[in-house]
């Protein structure tokens, strides 16, 4: 089984919890005050919320190369304006990028130029490996 055969949410649990065994790939001291964008009104409730968003990310980084733009619509979310209209609004760029450039650094993407941000093999294997332990 492959990563686009395998449950999304399952596959992003798996892979967070192999994330944090990586060195490279740390949550930085303002990551638990911090909302995850515009359209949120608190900052994330989980413990390993950067771990799961790293997962995330590299997902669809191996999906289709993407770089910090896309991925912040991706994020993004409806604003509740109380009785005005909701807008969409994108997510934070300062998590994604320092997310892409942890995941960088551990070797699973790299920059292209022209391209945006892509898997490396070891990225795939990273996330094969665990999509093949998930099917069993």
């Amino acid at each position: 089984m492959g990563v686009k055969e395998v449950d999304a949410g399952q596959l992003i649990k798996k892979a967070a919890i192999a994330l944090e065994k990586v060195k490279e790939i740390e949550p930085p001291e303002w990551a638990s005050f911090v909302k995850t964008g515009v359209c949120r009104e608190r900052p994330p409730m989980q413990k390993n919320w950067w771990f799961i968003r790293s997962a995330s990310v590299l997902r669809k980084v191996y999906l289709n190369q993407t770089g910090v733009s896309r991925l912040r619509k991706v994020y993004g979310g409806r604003k509740n304006s109380g009785h005005k209209p909701e807008h969409k609004y994108r997510s934070s760029g300062a998590v994604i990028r320092k997310i892409l450039q942890q995941l960088e650094a551990a070797g699973f993407v790299k920059t292209e130029k022209g391209k945006g941000r892509i898997i490396t093999p070891k990225g795939q294997k990273f996330l094969n490996d665990i999509a093949k332990a998930k099917g069993d």
